[in-house]
């Protein structure tokens, strides 16, 4: 039988974009503890959004400010027609994420 702690219905990259969601100043550090990964796999995963076009990343000094690009739909078939802004409207405390807010001023 599997433990709990053996799977989570979400990945590590839904998990990332959440997280970078509720906080877009987030050292990758702090991103890090809170997946409970190392912080050369939380860059990996930085770098896949970002490829992928879910994540802007804007340098701001020394750190980064992560803008989750919410109009993106899902790579996979089932969900396609779905956006990451509307799954994040689900999952971050029934609200639209921090990033998304903020663009519409």
């Amino acid at each position: 039988m599997i433990g709990m702690s053996d799977w989570s219905f979400l990945t590590n990259h839904a998990r990332a974009l959440l997280f970078m969601a509720h906080d877009p100043d987030a050292r990758l550090r702090d991103l890090a503890v809170a997946l409970e990964v190392t912080e050369r796999t939380a860059y990996g995963l930085v770098v896949d959004l970002t490829e992928a076009g879910y994540v802007v990343k804007e340098k701001d000094g020394r750190r980064n400010r992560y803008h989750i690009q919410t109009h993106q739909p899902f790579r996979d078939s089932m969900t396609r027609e779905r956006t990451i802004g509307e799954l994040l409207g689900l999952l971050v405390d029934g609200k639209q994420p921090r990033a998304a807010r903020a663009r519409r001023g």
